[in-house]
């Protein structure tokens, strides 16, 4: 991916001030080693008049895949393929908003220590970037651009210069022209804006991003009309710190504002507070959907395979209706933690009595997992090798034979809607593979088929229209379960009453 600034002089204020603001010599070619490749600054054009600085960053697609954990889901090898053919190599995004701050970290922070008055100069600037994912096109890029004092050229790019009709690709080439800004505020703007129009980052966001967001946004952040958008894309829409950073950039501008203003500020908040609604997590509403799914069954004793830390467990229990539940997971760890959870050292004896939690691999057939009523295998099967998948299917539906199983797993297709998330990747380190809504039907269906079961599929989470719910779930049922508990209380009759003849 590229980059260039450039700027033009005056007989007192000659073009190639620019390095030094920069910390880059206009003689030198440098190159700087980054987590993801190569960072290369050198200047294609430098003197008094004009001077131009070239940022160019050299992605290791392979160091990017390993250092992000990336791995292809099962039996799907475009999206294995997909770690290392990418756009990450040619479009801007964080990656280049990251090799900024480390390059030119002196220059974003406005210090120059061979001419400490340049820093503060407001200086005529232009910054080309060629290729630019611009998620929301060109009228995004000039609301985002055009409020700091940019004049914005953006041009979009199309898909095929051989076929126009095919359209404009998300790309687009951009243009920023300023006789007005500093060379540090421009650096900051980059650095915020970049990845906000990528609308993605390649790195986990954590906690500590709304300290940076608010350091670099400061002086034009606070004011921006386009504020909401920008801090819940650059914190990857992680709701608690966009609430966070909201609510700090508000305390800025209360601090700048006179007390009618602190008053309408006040009123706006408050009513903003009470209509604001936290969004649902994913996972909540997974245990919401098995719930329902178990009470619709009719199931009173229920298996959580897999439980981990005891979430579903202890949704369960609220719940008198099941009157027994039985967690069972291969991590000690994870059933330790689950006990804590649930307080079971501090738990009535009736309540108690309903719950157990035990030891066990589901790659093996296991005594104690038969005669329940219904089986939970949430979030599970992705975390197999494949290879593995069949022993997992005969443990569960061959020997155990619950009444009723309930399979959640990750659809893959949705993952282009989770931006944080690079493409290519799976949601999980862990994940071994994650299937598309057909390859889980195609799977659901043949282990019903092998097992006597029927299988009806639910969706769990929004629906989008074009790649379906973020978690799909299969309901399998025993095909004839009622036929044969008829048959086994008509033999007990016949029995019975066989009995009864040789007694008279």
């Amino acid at each position: 991916m590229f980059l260039t600034i450039t700027t033009t002089g005056t007989p007192d204020r000659p073009a190639t001030d620019l390095g030094y603001l920069l910390h880059k010599h206009p003689d030198k070619a440098q190159a700087f080693s980054t987590s993801y490749g190569t960072a290369h600054v050198l200047y294609p054009e430098a003197d008094a008049e004009r001077c131009t600085a070239a940022l160019l960053l050299e992605v290791d697609a392979v160091a990017l895949v390993r250092r992000g954990k990336g791995k292809g889901r099962g039996g799907a090898p475009d999206a294995a393929l997909a770690q290392y053919v990418n756009d990450r190599p040619y479009a801007a995004s964080s990656l280049l908003a990251v090799a900024l701050s480390s390059v030119f970290s002196s220059a974003m922070k406005g210090a120059c220590q061979a001419r400490p008055e340049l820093p503060s100069q407001a200086r005529p600037l232009r910054v080309e970037v060629p290729a630019l994912p611009a998620r929301g096109g060109p009228d995004l890029v000039r609301r985002l651009f055009e409020p700091l004092g940019w004049t914005v050229t953006v041009e979009p790019i199309a898909l095929d210069t051989e076929f126009p009709e095919w359209g404009d690709s998300r790309y687009v080439r951009l243009v920023l022209e300023s006789e007005a800004l500093t060379l540090g505020a421009a650096l900051r703007h980059l650095y915020v804006l970049l990845p906000v129009l990528d609308d993605a980052k390649h790195y986990w966001v954590a906690p500590d991003e709304v300290d940076k967001l608010l350091r670099v946004g400061e002086g034009w952040l606070p004011e921006h009309p386009e504020q909401k958008l920008i801090v819940g894309r650059y914190l990857s829409r992680r709701w608690s710190l966009t609430r966070e950073a909201m609510e700090r950039l508000e305390l800025v501008r209360l601090a700048e504002a006179d007390d009618s203003e602190v008053e309408a500020i006040d009123n706006a908040v408050e009513a903003e507070t009470e209509t604001e609604e936290k969004p649902t997590p994913l996972a909540v509403q997974r245990r919401d959907a098995i719930v329902a799914a178990l009470q619709t069954s009719g199931a009173a004793r229920v298996l959580d395979l897999g439980c981990g830390q005891g979430q579903l467990v202890q949704a369960l229990l609220k719940d008198v209706r099941f009157t027994e539940i039985v967690g069972v997971d291969v991590s000690m760890r994870a059933l330790t933690i689950a006990s804590r959870r649930l307080k079971l050292d501090r738990m009535g004896e009736r309540q108690a009595s309903r719950v157990k939690l035990f030891q066990g691999s589901l790659a093996y057939t296991d005594n104690r997992l038969k005669g329940y009523d219904a089986a939970v295998l949430s979030e599970v099967i992705e975390h197999l090798d494949l290879p593995r998948l069949p022993a997992l299917e005969y443990a569960v539906f061959g020997a155990a034979r619950p009444r009723t199983v309930l399979v959640t797993t990750p659809n893959v297709e949705y993952n282009v809607r989770w931006e944080s998330l690079p493409a290519g990747h799976v949601r999980h380190g862990d994940h071994r593979f994650e299937w598309t809504r057909e390859e889980f039907r195609t799977w659901a269906g043949a282990v019903a088929e092998r097992h006597g079961y029927g299988v009806e599929f639910v969706p769990v989470g929004p629906d989008d229209p074009e790649v379906g719910p973020p978690t799909q779930m299969a309901v399998f049922k025993a095909e004839n379960a009622n036929e044969k508990n008829d048959k086994s209380v008509k033999n007990d009759k016949s029995d019975k009453s066989e009995k009864e003849a040789k007694a008279a």
